[in-house]
């Protein structure tokens, strides 16, 4: 809403701007009764650690510096009519880098949650779940051929000589 107030007291000049704001979902903030200027506005909303997990879209470098100094808000740029994605900060960098290291959650602290899960009796118990060892099977029925028959006598195949199969004919 304050965005939307400054595009209105800067006038006619920003008025195709003020358009295209006006189309989008409006975002309430706290300063609803008396607003401030758009970056103070967005930058109040991101707060700490961006809880709602909003992208900034800006072409203001201040905001854009200030923004970047957050951890793990996205930077949207429009450079000649297309939307570029700014990659991310060295801060957000070194944030997602401090979570895959765990050094948000101090090692006592994980000894703490493991005692605690042991005393509720939620901890993992390993002699409940066993997964059953796959057994080699035999061969592949599809694949084994039939045991031929022995032949009666050489060179005589019993009824081969007798028996002729005629042709049908077909009638069209």
């Amino acid at each position: 809403r304050c965005v939307l107030k400054e595009l209105e007291s800067l006038g006619k000049a920003l008025y195709g701007a003020k358009l295209i704001a006006q189309r989008f979902q409006v975002r309430n903030c706290s300063h609803h009764k008396d607003p401030v200027s758009g970056s103070v506005c967005l930058l109040s909303m991101i707060g700490e650690g961006n809880p709602h997990h909003f992208f900034i879209a800006t072409q203001d470098q201040d905001l854009a510096n200030k923004v970047k100094k957050k951890a793990g808000v996205p930077l949207l740029f429009i450079i000649q009519n297309t939307m570029v994605l700014d990659k991310p900060s060295p801060k957000s960098l070194a944030f997602v880098q401090k979570l895959q290291t765990n050094e948000l959650v101090p090692e006592h602290q994980k000894q703490s949650i493991v005692q605690l899960k042991e005393k509720e009796g939620l901890a993992k118990q390993e002699g409940e779940k066993r997964r059953k060892r796959k057994r080699a099977g035999g061969p592949n029925p599809l694949s084994c051929l039939k045991k031929k028959k022995k032949k009666t006598q050489e060179g005589q195949e019993p009824s081969a000589e007798k028996k002729k199969r005629r042709k049908r004919k077909r009638n069209r």
